[in-house]
C-alpha cells in the first residue's frame, strides 16, 4: 500500500512495516545493511499531519513512526521517530492494528493529535500519566464508537 493509504486508513497505534523492496544484504556488509535498514522497518503509528501550505511551496501530508528507543538504568535516553510523506516511494503495510479494548494515550497540540503511548488498560494509561507527567493527555478506548475520552479531559499527572 501507499502512504497515502496509510495516512487516510491506518488507525494511530497501528504497527506500520515499510519496505524499499531489496532484499536484505548479508551481516558482512556493514554500509549496505545500514543503508537497507533506512528504507526497510517497522514502527508504530503515533501523527498523521495534512499538507502544509508555505508562501512558496506546499509540504504534502505526512505520518510518523515511532521505531524504538535507546535507553540507560530505566532512562530513555534517545527516542527514533521516522516521518515519511505521502509522496514516499516506499511500500507501507499493516502489520498489526491495535486491539479494541486497549487504550490510546493522546496529546493535542497544533491542530494535530500525537500518540504517546499505547497501554492494555484504562488504569494503566492512567498509571503511565502519573508516571510521565502529561498533564494534558486525554484517553480514548480503541474500538469505542464515538471515541468517547475514559478518564476526563484533561487528567492531571
Amino acid at each position: 500500500m501507499s502512504a497515502t493509504t496509510i495516512i487516510d486508513s491506518a488507525p494511530l497505534g497501528a504497527l506500520i512495516r515499510y519496505t524499499d523492496g531489496s532484499p536484505k544484504p548479508p551481516a558482512r556488509f556493514t554500509k549496505k545493511l545500514a543503508a537497507w535498514e533506512r528504507s526497510n522497518g517497522v514502527g508504530r503509528l503515533v501523527k498523521k499531519e495534512p499538507p502544509r501550505v508555505y508562501p512558496t511551496w506546499t509540504a504534502p501530508a505526512s505520518f510518523t513512526l515511532h521505531e524504538g528507543n535507546f535507553s540507560s538504568d530505566g532512562v530513555i535516553l534517545v527516542t527514533i521517530m521516522r516521518s515519511h510523506s505521502a509522496d514516499s516511494r516506499l511500500i507501507f503495510e499493516v502489520a498489526e492494528e491495535p486491539k479494541p479494548g486497549q487504550v490510546r494515550v493522546l496529546l493535542d497540540f497544533g491542530g494535530n493529535t500525537e500518540l504517546l503511548h499505547l497501554a492494555e488498560s484504562v488504569a494503566a494509561a492512567e498509571l503511565w500519566i502519573a508516571r510521565e507527567g502529561y498533564r494534558n493527555a486525554r484517553l480514548e478506548i480503541v474500538g469505542a464508537e464515538d471515541g468517547d475520552r475514559a478518564g476526563g479531559a484533561d487528567l492531571a499527572a
